[in-house]
């Protein structure tokens, strides 16, 4: 042990310490600053933890308390306060640079080690600065912003007030600051690790070891007598199901009879701390009786396979889709390209670990569960966990949540607190590693493709086929719901009058398959546009010419079948023309030597409000004349809260501290469907119009413009509204049928730099046109778009989630500063979308399906070589390179 005194935001104070205690505990745990925050299992990758030890930015989970006698420590609670912020923190504000929020302390933090050393710094410098800062929801371009206006601030350039929009001036089409953003950048929003809890049990799993395996025994009695070990759980303890039913009810909270997956829950094991219960997992015993492992669909269908669930066949589902008569087309074409394509397996990478809490509120059997998580659905979860856990006194709460891009559709580890904190009848708290984290949830799926694309001799399209696979991995999750908007958006922006598509779906013993940005569009759309390419080269057309030709338009119908009745795609090609032809000059002025440049182009028309879709918005008018508008729509980061915010004070032109919004608990909130598809300004914008008309309307009918008048008409204060879309489902024979009430068009430019003699390509730019609807906060749009691209880079040439091989962000290879690119937004119109709440449509994942086929495109159109399977990694790019000789 060893005495230190450490001067903490200002404040000296004294500690004794273990040798081995790190600055990250000391601030977490002992002083409860919990703005510093813990993603990559203090190996340094993320810095999310940093904090200023004498003047230097330092990753606080490497720095040893013990080497810190004397040191004047800064953590992010040390700069300012809502009430009052450090001009640092008003940048990053005012910037839009704060999504999610659990990267944003450590950001800030480095941005004030710069600032203090050079408050002019290039934006090289700045990059350089934030190498080891990690951020998934941005892309960094709105943070590199940040830390320009910051400077400008620091150097008395500017000031917030200057640049902060007018609050009682228009609250349309304006980007004021998100309601929650100042409370992320003084580190002040509680995410679910950062709330206390009075004497809890942590939690360690016991995760199987085998990928396929019969479970012939667990023994817990050596880990139950270990040091502060409450006891030892497995699936007889559960009262419930012990089935988490989304589609099928085929993942059990804690295996029973057998584990299907690497890392699969098999015992929890709660104790006094965590290195307690780690201990004490490490020392239950499992034994197995392996089973034949199947990694692929080829495996899971061969002759002979055995069942990975016995209930349910390995080919859990298929669906064709048929329009037309796609082999006769095909027959007669003038010209057609063939080729197979492929998707890897990705992780959706959101910062923030799948920590989960739970405790019992109030006493015997008439406590309620209170679950608090990273869901992104609270009441489809909460009735989830019901059936699960078998207890129906419940409230689901989400506290703050470090992004999810799609993977908190799926519960995680939501179950397993609830199901410890009934059997404890304690509150537990689980903070899985990074390395479980991955373990355990679901994952983008791959897609194996087989593609036929013929056009005419003008290159009119005449036929496509897509015959595709979909790795579903161990447990069903949403696998369908995949296929079926593969499905559904299968023919992208164009009009194709004969296609064939059979779509199936596989159970393996990989990771599950669940929500992924985009969620089934991004794989299918890889195939489509890369065959767009190759067709226009075929045929000697133009890339952008060729999509204009074939884009769909008002009264043509989509592979589905469905008529659509808006379609500004034609437009929107126009738009980028300029810019695409002076990159096609740029690019065609770098071919010599052994570094190529080229462009490429993908398009994407995404649908927003799936047929069957619905969401629910309670309004209330409040004493002082405002709102309060209750609706669970979750905001891991996307801009809802300022949504619904700015839409409820332009219906009811109230100042913006007058709308009050309440989303984050089930007892309080409407069932408004999941924060996902896009759907949450569409669906959930629109039942909050449908809300507030009907709150007007009952003020004008009672002849009244305020509370006090209408309490004495005795009229209501609480309106609910309502958003449906017609259920209009694909045919199980054809795959026809309802389509999306709205869309959003994009199309999107890809400038690379390829390495002929390593294969390596590198992103220069992306440009991406878009036509989002009418536009509420342009600056959420811009962070969407940013964060979507440089998602779909990632995709497109570095990451790889390989289960059980896979355990930390670098192995993943996580976009960092040094990876960025420009990115140019082109909103040139905003098509006012007929169904849409004051003619906005939603645009989170859009970006994400375009740009790896546009990448791509961009690699082939500078060198030659054609990656047909994702990523395209230097390895992959040489090898097509070597095929050309």
């Amino acid at each position: 042990m060893k005495k230190v005194q450490v001067s903490i935001n200002g404040a000296e104070k004294q500690f004794v310490v273990d040798k081995d205690k790190v600055l990250l505990d000391l601030l977490r745990e002992d002083l409860r600053l919990t703005g510093a925050k813990q993603s990559c299992d203090r190996k340094g990758q993320c810095g999310a933890c940093t904090v200023i030890v004498d003047g230097k930015a330092k990753r606080s989970c490497l720095v040893k308390v013990a080497d810190l006698d004397g040191a004047q420590v800064i953590s992010v609670e040390g700069l300012g306060t809502p009430d009052n912020p450090h001009l640092i923190q008003e940048a990053f504000v005012l910037a839009g640079a704060i999504q999610c929020g659990f990267c944003t302390p450590g950001m800030i933090m480095t941005a004030k080690a710069l600032l203090d050393q050079n408050n002019n710094p290039s934006v090289e410098e700045i990059k350089k600065a934030f190498a080891r800062n990690l951020c998934r929801c941005t892309g960094y371009a709105k943070i590199i912003d940040a830390v320009v206006l910051a400077g400008r601030f620091l150097r008395g350039e500017t000031t917030p007030d200057a640049v902060r929009p007018d609050p009682n001036g228009p609250k349309i089409g304006v980007s004021h600051p998100r309601p929650s953003a100042m409370l992320k950048a003084c580190g002040l929003a509680q995410f679910a690790a950062d709330i206390p809890l009075h004497n809890p049990l942590e939690i360690a799993m016991v995760l199987s070891t085998e990928p396929h395996a019969t479970l012939k025994s667990i023994d817990p009695a050596t880990a139950e007598k270990m040091p502060g070990v409450a006891g030892v759980m497995t699936a007889k303890d559960i009262k419930g199901t012990n089935r988490i039913k989304f589609v099928f009810d085929d993942e059990p909270v804690l295996c029973d009879t057998k584990v299907r997956r690497l890392g699969d829950p098999i015992a929890i094991v709660a104790a006094e701390t965590k290195a307690q219960a780690l201990a004490a997992a490490q020392a239950v015993t499992v034994d197995y009786d392996p089973l034949p492992v199947m990694m692929t669909p080829e495996e899971a269908l061969a002759e002979g396979a055995v069942p990975v669930h016995d209930e349910y066949p390995n080919l859990c589902w298929q669906q064709p889709q048929i329009k037309g008569d796609a082999e006769k087309a095909l027959a007669e074409a003038a010209a057609v390209v063939e080729a197979a394509f492929s998707t890897q397996m990705n992780h959706q990478a959101p910062l923030e670990p799948e920590v989960s809490i739970a405790y019992l509120e109030g006493e015997g059997e008439d406590a309620q569960l209170v679950v608090m998580g990273r869901s992104i659905m609270i009441h489809t979860h909460m009735a989830m966990l019901q059936g699960a856990l078998g207890w129906e006194n419940m409230r689901y709460e989400e506290p703050f949540v470090g992004g999810q891009f799609g993977i908190k559709a799926a519960i995680v580890t939501e179950a397993i607190v609830g199901a410890a904190a009934l059997h404890f009848k304690r509150p537990v708290r689980y903070v899985p590693s990074l390395e479980e984290s991955m373990l355990l949830s679901n994952k983008r799926h791959p897609f194996a493709m087989k593609v036929k694309l013929a056009a005419d001799k003008d290159g009119k399209l005449t036929a496509y086929v897509n015959d595709f696979v979909i790795d579903n991995g161990a447990y069903q999750i949403l696998g369908i719901v995949v296929g079926i908007r593969a499905l559904q958006m299968l023919s992208g922006s164009y009009d194709i009058p004969n296609v064939k598509s059979l779509a199936k779906l596989v159970y393996t013993n990989n990771a599950p398959g669940g929500a992924a940005r985009g969620a089934g569009p991004p794989q299918v759309a890889f195939a489509l546009e890369s065959a767009m390419d190759m067709l226009a080269d075929k045929l000697g057309i133009d890339p952008l010419d060729i999509r204009i030709k074939n884009s769909l338009a008002p009264g043509g119908t989509t592979s589905v079948g469905a008529t659509v009745d808006q379609w500004p795609f034609v437009q929107l090609c126009e738009d980028l023309r300029p810019y695409y032809e002076k990159a096609k000059v740029a690019a065609a002025a770098h071919q010599d030597g052994s570094i190529k440049r080229g462009v490429g182009l993908a398009c994407n028309a995404f649908g927003v409000g799936e047929p069957g879709d619905n969401a629910m918005v309670a309004v209330e008018l409040d004493p002082d004349d405002g709102i309060t508008i209750y609706a669970a729509a979750a905001d891991p980061g996307e801009g809802n809260d300022s949504m619904l915010t700015q839409i409820g004070a332009n219906l009811m032109n109230l100042s913006l501290d007058k709308v009050r919004i309440v989303t984050r608990s089930t007892d309080q909130t409407t069932e408004t469907g999941p924060a996902a598809g896009s759907r949450i300004t569409f669906m959930v914008g629109g039942a909050l119009v449908d809300a507030i008309e009907k709150l007007k309307a009952a003020m004008a009918d009672a002849g009244v413009s305020d509370y006090n008048g209408l309490v004495k008409a005795d009229k209501p204060l609480r309106y609910i509204g309502k958003k449906n879309v017609p259920d209009l489902q694909l045919d199980p024979e054809t795959g026809q049928g309802g389509n999306f009430d709205s869309q959003i068009h994009n199309i999107q430019m890809a400038e690379v730099e390829v390495n002929t003699d390593t294969g390596e390509a590198r992103v220069l730019k992306i440009t991406t046109a878009v036509d989002p609807g009418v536009i509420i906060h342009p600056q959420n749009l811009e962070m969407q778009l940013d964060g979507g691209i440089d998602q779909g880079v990632g995709y497109a040439l570095r990451e790889q989630y390989v289960h059980g091989k896979t355990k930390d962000w670098l192995t993943f290879k996580f976009p960092t500063m040094k990876t960025t690119f420009d990115i140019e937004v082109l909103t040139p119109r905003e098509t006012p979308r007929s169904r849409g709440p004051l003619g906005a449509t939603g645009i989170g994942e859009m970006t994400m399906v375009s740009t790896a086929p546009a990448v791509v495109n961009a690699i082939a159109n500078a060198c030659g070589a054609r990656v047909y399977h994702l990523p395209a990694t230097p390895e992959k790019v040489k090898a097509a390179l070597e095929q050309r000789k």
